[in-house]
């Protein structure tokens, strides 16, 4: 029996900035959502498979300055960029991953040539980006990733001293005077949000994926890997279970193992998809200081996209249904 095709995408999770009154500047970021949704529920409707519309979906991501992937990541200490990706297919637990790559144009697809060679699971740095060129993947110089808002963004984290995104939603809004918005109209503070996107589907016949790409954290020492590259920590896809791709602080998403663990609920404690997100996001992560978000669809087509933090960007579409797209609660 045929699936009805389900996608899911994230762009990241935060805090509301003061711009989160605007609607009419929240409008870019739900035209994007919707965009991205709609060109993998197209792929997906016309047979492909769920690993190619989360590719499709996280390529899409990165080439939109809005989020905080390819085009748009963010810098770090050393104002360079060090970007992430991931990508796992359900039906055979097949899982490719780069990590620390400053010239692959689109790491979902260096993550995905990791994964099809089939040698390693995970690449990273000089080594990572030989095998992408040995691949013929698209390669540019580090400069095709800066815009000037994240360098502006960048500047205030370092006059600040700290490395951005350890926030606490609950104390925005005494900060909010005191924070600037780097991308205009952003319905999320960007000094104070997860910069991760993900996409997660069931295809036709019933198959799972995932994929996440990031820029990391603005300000971070350089070297420094977060969850999303690593499988089980930020991307986990079971045919069995559950497909998952998470946002938020990465530290503490890999000590829960949190990917993994929504699955593992499912499947040894034989709780719902909705009871396994719930806990990881709400219990799991909480309990450590973690923040963040994540989405997930299972093998019958069940969405749930929960988060702690006061916004996730977020959309999905369930068979030919219109896509919804959401960014706080």
């Amino acid at each position: 029996m045929r699936s009805t095709p389900v996608i899911a995408i994230h762009g990241g999770a935060g805090t509301i900035s003061a711009a989160a009154l605007d609607a009419a500047a929240a409008e870019a970021y739900h035209e994007a959502l919707r965009a991205i949704v709609q060109a993998g529920q197209s792929l997906l409707l016309k047979g492909g498979s769920a690993l190619d519309a989360v590719c499709l979906a996280v390529e899409m991501l990165e080439d939109c300055p809005l989020f905080n992937a390819g085009h748009g990541a963010v810098f770090t200490a050393s104002e360079t960029h060090e970007l992430d990706a991931a990508v796992m297919n359900g039906a055979d637990l097949r899982a490719g991953a780069v990590a620390g790559v400053s010239h692959v144009r689109r790491p979902v697809r260096a993550a995905r040539a990791v994964m099809e060679d089939g040698a390693h699971v995970l690449l990273a740095g000089a080594g990572a980006e030989a095998f992408a060129r040995q691949r013929g993947l698209e390669m540019v110089e580090p400069a095709y990733f800066s815009t000037e808002a994240r360098r502006a963004q960048l500047h205030r984290a370092q006059a600040a001293g700290r490395v951005v995104l350890d926030h606490d939603g609950a104390a925005s809004a005494a900060t909010a005077t005191a924070a600037t918005t780097t991308l205009p109209g952003a319905p999320l503070d960007e000094g104070r949000k997860f910069g991760t996107v993900g996409a997660v589907a069931l295809d036709l016949q019933g198959h799972l994926a995932a994929a996440t790409s990031t820029g990391g954290m603005t300000n971070k020492r350089v070297g420094r890997v977060g969850d999303s590259p690593l499988i089980g920590a930020g991307t986990y896809a079971d045919d069995q279970r559950a497909a998952v791709s998470c946002t938020g602080s990465g530290e503490m998403f890999i000590r829960v193992a949190a990917a993994y663990d929504v699955c593992a609920r499912m499947r040894y404690a034989g709780e719902s998809l909705a009871q396994a997100t719930q806990a990881v996001v709400m219990q799991s992560l909480p309990a450590i200081g973690g923040s963040g978000g994540l989405i997930a669809v299972d093998r019958a087509g069940n969405v749930c996209m929960p988060f702690n933090t006061e916004g996730m960007y977020r959309g999905h579409a369930r068979g030919n249904e219109a896509p919804q797209t959401a960014i706080h609660r």
